[in-house]
């Protein structure tokens, strides 16, 4: 009797067993399919399009452009007179605030209103890192015959992107966990609207609640440790700088001028939030930071591969002592940020422009 009911309890966990690997494999197809015909950043992409806007989808009040840009309609063909200026980024590029916000659409005001007849394009797209800035370079830029190109690097991930980019290649192989695993997250942290489809942006919104923004801030903090004993951080950044080197060669096999705004972290202007991270990564009070470092590792390559670059980290931090210029909890400039920005390139580019 006892060997019946066995025989007939592993025959019911064989069956259950055998409907869940169905399951499971019919609906990694059905995903996978689904993301060809409408592809979604849930699931990862070896090409810089993962998180690519939608053509014609909604930002705000704000309308993306037919090629997924956080801009207007352009050609490829450029106008006569006009003085064509790339801006190349991240997430930072593309922007949390609305499209007339943006610190590329302000620029293109701002230069514009100086006398300069200028169109910013706006390329940035979300999750991208320095190897995929150099493939949009390639793919899509170039045939745009730009007069500048405007890379805009933040510290707060790009040195790390590329590695970031090997490790979800290697981790994210299944649709289904990528789905369940992104449910997840979206559940756990999120407060904000994930698309900006909403009519009204509020500016003092907090995108993720404060411990979870300050566990982000302290995790990605080793960038900020003096004399590391692995040396971990320097390598990223020669790999980081590598891209750029590229980036920079291919400018001027074309003959186009290229700067690098380089974007600090929040935490390297926010005193209160530097704080923070210290007691949480430095309790014992050991002077174990100094939130300038990356900057002075990345500038100093720049200077050596004779790239035209522009730091914002230390205008931002006598202005942030005055002035919020983050979104709270969120990493990306608020309105006021986007605006300082704005200004600080502006005259950066009129500088170079002026020079015989």
């Amino acid at each position: 009797m006892q060997k019946t009911k066995l025989k007939g309890f592993t025959k019911i966990l064989g069956q259950t067993a055998l409907i869940a690997l169905i399951t499971f494999i019919m609906s990694e197809i059905t995903l996978r399919i689904y993301n060809k015909i409408n592809p979604s950043f849930v699931f990862y992409d070896s090409s810089y399009n993962r998180f690519r806007g939608k053509p014609n989808a909604p930002d705000y009040d704000f309308k993306l452009n037919s090629q997924g840009f956080k801009d207007v309609e352009f050609t490829v063909e450029k106008p006569a007179g006009i003085n064509r200026i790339l801006g190349i980024g991240d997430s930072f590029a593309y922007g949390v605030v609305p499209y007339q916000y943006n610190y590329l659409t302000l620029l293109e005001e701002k230069l514009n209103k100086s006398g300069q007849k200028t169109e910013v394009i706006n390329m940035g797209i979300p999750g991208m890192g320095p190897r995929d800035y150099l493939s949009i370079l390639v793919n899509e830029g170039l045939k745009l015959n730009p007069d500048r190109v405007v890379l805009s690097f933040y510290i707060g991930n790009d040195f790390l992107d590329n590695s970031m980019t090997t490790h979800l290649r290697k981790e994210e192989k299944s649709y289904v966990v990528a789905l369940i695993k992104s449910l997840i997250k979206i559940q756990s942290h999120y407060q904000g609207t994930f698309i900006n489809t909403v009519p009204k942006y509020e500016d003092n919104q907090p995108t993720i609640d404060n411990a979870k923004y300050l566990q982000n801030t302290v995790s990605k903090s080793n960038m900020f440790v003096r004399n590391p004993a692995d040396g971990m951080f320097k390598g990223f950044v020669e790999d980081a700088v590598k891209d750029l080197i590229k980036i920079k060669q291919i400018c001027d096999s074309q003959n186009i001028p290229l700067t690098i705004v380089i974007i600090p972290d929040e935490v390297q202007v926010n005193s209160q939030l530097q704080k923070q991270v210290k007691q949480a990564f430095d309790p014992n009070n050991q002077n174990l930071l100094d939130f300038e470092i990356p900057n002075r590792l990345l500038t100093e390559k720049l200077q050596q591969a004779n790239i035209d670059y522009l730091d914002l980290l230390p205008d931002f931090k006598v202005a942030s002592q005055k002035t919020r210029l983050y979104k709270p909890n969120d990493t990306h400039w608020n309105i006021a940020g986007n605006r300082l920005a704005a200004e600080l390139i502006t005259q950066h580019l009129k500088s170079k422009n002026n020079q015989p």
